[in-house]
């Protein structure tokens, strides 16, 4: 006999995942794959969305035609500050785009010149001026580089909405791409901020849907809108935890998030990288970055190296408080140390107290007593001890929860799809102390 499942499409920059989970929110089945980036015609390089479009339609297919799984239901996570722009006729014609593409000083000066003060619109939009990982500018960049192609866009559909389209065929806009950095939404007035709509651009987005809603039902099969990653890895924590919170989500990025802090933003936190994310449903998330997990993979060779170790060899190392005391007054610099230990304690000494800065600039003005961690630093105890011997009142946990983004945009459809309770045991909880 068949398992009732819901189908979940993961597409990271990276790693692009196709998870089944069972009625009890259990994966019973995953694959990953990558791709090779391919060049825009700037010679960037960009995300093959061709290749994407081709997979994730082939393991559609493969999966519908397994006789083990019943698809119940599908939906979408991918990541932000990205637009698949199609024609009239549903072809792509543009190549989608990278967000670290370097934006052309000249466009941005034209576009603060018509439109005001960078931080003006940085705090209406909730979003520091990031150049092209504020995607909205992507689209003003095509209007003005390149008219002809601009016209001849139909839709722009942030990632996520574009996969669910290859399914629905339905072309919807979704609140938490729209709210995720991309300088479109004015989140004083709840809507698309005046720049867009004088530059015409709201005319190439699709209706804005619910994130718990269904788009299309076909084959017996309930499709999702989709769910921008970083709010989609925020659903399970807001679904079980009924205190004030704060998930500092660790990867590439560690991004610390306070759905409890609604004070808006400043010119000094936008000034820090801080911004507003919004929630699943509607509600803006407070959130600041720090590129800590970056560093840390960089670092880590390092000390390998100039101490003979294998690169992997800090999964070996535990916290030391003696250690730890040593090391607090002395400068992060490889002649500094004589031991590995004591160098990956000063390594990780330097990240925890910037992130504690990022961490706080979302605590303000909130009464949150629980900080959750997930992500590759919840499982290396230095990180999790040092940040629990940092705050006094806040307790601090390292979460497990395999796979919270794809979890996310499954439990958003549960009421489509599944007739049991949502279980309470999704994710597992590690109390750290102070030592």
């Amino acid at each position: 006999m068949s398992v009732p499942v819901i189908l979940i499409f993961d597409v990271g920059k990276t790693n692009k995942k196709l998870l089944l989970l069972d009625e009890q929110y259990k994966i019973v089945y995953e694959e990953s794959i990558q791709f090779k980036e391919i060049k825009d015609e700037d010679n960037f390089p960009c995300e093959d969305v061709n290749a994407l479009t081709s997979w994730v339609k082939g393991s559609f297919e493969k999966i519908h035609n397994d006789k083990r799984f019943d698809i119940k239901a599908i939906n979408f996570s991918a990541y932000g500050a990205s637009f698949v722009n199609i024609d009239e006729s549903g072809k792509i014609i543009t190549p989608l785009y990278n967000y670290l593409k370097p934006y052309p000083e000249k466009i941005k000066q034209q576009f603060y010149a018509t439109y005001g003060d960078e931080n003006v619109i940085a705090r209406e939009t909730a979003s520091p001026a990031l150049g092209s990982l504020n995607s909205g500018l992507q689209l003003y960049r095509l209007k003005y580089e390149q008219p002809e192609i601009f016209q001849q866009v139909k839709y722009s559909l942030h990632l996520p909405q574009y996969l669910s389209y290859l399914f629905s065929d339905k072309k919807a806009t979704d609140i938490t791409s729209i709210g995720c950095h991309t300088m479109l939404w004015n989140f004083e007035k709840n809507n698309y901020h005046e720049w867009v709509y004088k530059e015409g651009i709201d005319k190439k987005f699709a209706p804005v849907y619910k994130a718990n809603e269904i788009i299309s039902t076909d084959k017996n099969i309930s499709a999702g809108v989709g769910l921008h990653d970083s709010s989609a890895a925020l659903i399970p924590y807001l679904k079980f935890c009924n205190e004030p919170f704060v998930l500092i989500s660790t990867g590439t990025w560690c991004i610390s998030l306070n759905p409890f802090n609604h004070s808006p933003l400043t010119d000094e936190e936008l000034k820090n990288d801080c911004l507003c994310y919004l929630t699943y449903n509607g509600k803006p998330v407070k959130a600041s970055r720090l590129f800590a997990g970056y560093e840390h993979e960089q670092e880590v060779k390092k000390i390998a190296s100039h101490f003979n170790k294998a690169v992997e060899y800090y999964k070996t190392v535990k916290h030391d408080v003696s250690l730890s005391n040593k090391i607090k007054n002395k400068p992060y610099d490889l002649k500094n140390f004589d031991t590995y230990e004591e160098a990956y304690h000063a390594l990780m000494f330097s990240i925890i107290q910037r992130q504690i800065a990022s961490t706080n600039l979302v605590l303000q003005n909130s009464s949150v007593k629980k900080i959750f961690v997930d992500g590759g630093f919840s499982t290396n105890e230095i990180y999790m001890q040092m940040l629990a011997n940092s705050y006094s009142d806040i307790k601090i946990y390292a979460a497990v929860i395999p796979h919270a983004t794809a979890l996310g945009a499954a439990i958003i459809l549960h009421k489509h799809w599944n007739n049991k309770n949502l279980p309470g045991d999704l994710f597992k909880l590690k109390l750290f102390t102070q030592d």
